[in-house]
């Protein structure tokens, strides 16, 4: 345990590109990872496996089912289409959100000293003579950050 505890050590003095051939020397293949943290814990994974010993032949067993088992397909089959003419057309009804007030409604907000006020429109939102999509952007451009638009006007 004490070599390996000095081996870790090694490796937070690394640079990437030291890892990189550790990473090879370890397991006898390269990789294209270029994150730090990565590879001091892929390679710290492995030397401990190589020291305590890798998982029983029964856990390995185990996760080879599991995998054989699941539905891992990243791509569409071949087979697969789109029909390009369906036979119907599917209309997906809009749920708007219940914390935006009714279209007509000013949404105000004390913001340093200046009282800012918002109206609701039917398909957005008007601050300052202009339409806007969203409360956070509002807030956005208010503030210079990123925030919730309804916790910015405490809705």
């Amino acid at each position: 345990m004490l070599e390996l505890n000095k081996e870790l050590a090694i490796l937070k003095n690394m640079t990437v590109n030291e890892l990189r051939h550790k990473y090879v020397e370890v397991f006898s293949e390269s990789t294209k990872a270029r994150n730090k943290q990565y590879l001091i814990k892929k390679i710290a994974w492995r030397l401990q496996a190589n020291i305590e010993g890798d998982l029983s032949e029964r856990a390995k067993r185990r996760a080879k089912e599991l995998v054989d088992e699941a539905d891992l397909r990243v791509r569409a089959p071949k087979s697969f289409s789109i029909d390009p003419s369906p036979d119907r057309t599917t209309v997906h009804s809009y749920q708007k959100d219940q914390r935006v007030p009714m279209p007509g409604t000013v949404i105000t907000r004390k913001y340093k000293g200046e009282m800012i006020m918002v109206t609701v429109l039917e398909d957005g939102f008007e601050y300052d003579s202009k339409k806007y999509r969203s409360l956070s952007r509002i807030a956005k451009d208010i503030t210079g950050t990123n925030w919730n638009g309804f916790k910015f006007f405490n809705l």
